[in-house]
């Protein structure tokens, strides 16, 4: 009932022009007559302007008691977020429809406008070209709202790397969108940009990730001491959702060795937290137990032989 309450004054502003003209006829004729002249243009504007109003309420009503059903602070929040991305993106181009049809009703109204329009751009054709290239950037935004909508390449809250920045996807707007960054910056790009150019979506099918860890010892660390001290890690951890735990030793440089450490979060936020809290119990393991596996540089000197 609240958001009901929301449609009850464009629905009155409506009413009031609609019936304007019956309560101006209870004044004297003459009168009557020189207000209709001044009422009338204005008259048709509000009521272009009050159904516009009503449609737009209407719409983001329509859109709340949708959303409503679907919660995104779930764990499992795959399904939602795939429908308030589509509701969210569909609302904002009805809204955008909405207000273009309004604007242009309103132009057309007037006769003056409207032939002076004609008169000055008609015959030079210049018209046409602003209106082309008025029609393509406006349907380039369109087709790319949509696109979004329906094939998804993301949705709200996912997790993605664009220029080489880390964040979620916050606002899907016609025009742009805006991605939190993980140290609460926004980094703000046009729709397209995500039509056009290479992303890393992290949460595409799955709210679970895999993260990754790298260490760099000494060739005389022991592996399966490492291995032991990384299930004793896990095992002590809320972090680990307890599917994905590997660790191998990927590289072999000249003065060290790298192994890189595999595990699985139920979501890109705490897989961040758990790659964190494993580099740094593993790190702190290597110090107090093998501390000479920690990397170093060998020199060896050899003695000058005797004359």
């Amino acid at each position: 009932m609240p958001k009901l309450s929301r449609l009850l004054f464009p629905l009155l502003v409506l009413l009031f022009f609609l019936f304007s003209t019956s309560i101006i006829s209870v004044v004297d004729q003459p009168v009557v007559d020189e207000l209709l002249v001044y009422w009338m243009p204005i008259r048709r504007i509000m009521i272009v302007l009050s159904v516009a109003w009503v449609l737009i309420v209407l719409a983001k009503l329509g859109k709340s008691i949708l959303l409503k059903h679907y919660d995104v602070s779930i764990e499992d929040n795959l399904t939602s977020r795939k429908v308030h991305t589509q509701i969210r993106v569909l609302y904002k181009i009805l809204v955008f429809f909405i207000t273009l049809i309004s604007a242009g009703m309103i132009l057309i109204s007037f006769e003056g406008i409207r032939q002076i329009g004609l008169g000055l751009f008609a015959s030079a054709g210049v018209a046409g070209i602003i209106l082309g290239f008025a029609a393509q950037k406006v349907l380039g935004l369109l087709l790319a709202g949509l696109q979004i909508a329906f094939a998804q390449p993301f949705r709200i809250d996912d997790a993605v790397i664009i220029e080489n920045e880390w964040g979620w996807i916050e606002e899907i707007n016609l025009t742009y969108i805006v991605v939190r960054i993980w140290d609460k910056r926004r980094l703000v790009v046009p729709t397209t940009y995500f039509l056009e150019k290479p992303f890393q979506n992290w949460t595409k099918s799955s709210a679970e990730i895999i993260g990754s860890v790298f260490i760099h010892t000494d060739y005389t660390i022991p592996f399966d001491a490492l291995r032991d001290e990384l299930d004793r890690i896990l095992a002590a951890t809320e972090l680990w959702d307890g599917k994905v735990k590997v660790l191998q030793v990927t590289d072999a440089k000249e003065f060290s060795v790298e192994s890189r450490i595999l595990v699985s979060a139920k979501n890109s936020p705490t897989a961040w937290d758990l790659r964190v809290h494993v580099r740094e119990k593993l790190i702190s393991f290597i110090q107090k137990e093998y501390p000479e596996s920690l990397p170093k540089t060998r020199i060896q000197i050899k003695e000058p032989s005797a004359a």
